[in-house]
């Protein structure tokens, strides 16, 4: 049986922002080359979920050196862009106010590949939360297909 999605995305409107570049710096911390969230589509803090983006443009730093004359976003900054949607939930609706730190990755599965040009949606699904520590199932998109997914822990620093 093919994976299915974290929740039903078919009635929520991918094309409307709900935060923009602007808000997520507000938010989180992550700049320059380190930063793989590019906006905020949904949320619905009461169920423990959200939706947001990533940009993969042709002047990203690893464009010429990951697989030259055919470049694939690294699996590393996929984890990368969930780890940031995740952060972005536990500071903005959890209400967590200092660094959060990557704790770790469970479940990561890389499905195909992404190449730059693209937007890939990031699914999230708030799944525990205790004492210093949140965990999150993440999915990624791209045109509707599953590209990665992951279990992503999160702890306050």
């Amino acid at each position: 049986m093919p994976p299915q999605l974290l929740y039903d995305i078919s009635k929520i409107d991918l094309s409307r922002v709900l935060y923009d570049q602007e808000v997520v710096r507000e938010t989180n911390p992550q700049r320059g080359d380190m930063e793989h969230l590019n906006g905020i589509i949904y949320a619905d803090p009461e169920k423990g979920q959200i939706i947001g983006y990533k940009d993969v443009r042709e002047d990203e730093f690893w464009v010429p050196v990951h697989i030259p004359g055919r470049p694939l976003l690294p699996g590393v900054l996929m984890i990368e862009a969930g780890a940031q949607l995740a952060s972005f939930y536990t500071r903005k609706f959890i209400g967590w106010k200092g660094f959060i730190g990557f704790g770790g990755a469970d479940e990561i599965r890389f499905r195909k590949a992404v190449s730059p040009g693209c937007r890939m949606y990031l699914i999230g699904l708030k799944t525990q939360e205790r004492h210093r520590r949140v965990c999150c199932k993440i999915q990624g998109l791209v045109d509707g297909n599953l590209v990665f997914e992951a279990s992503i822990i999160g702890t306050e620093v």
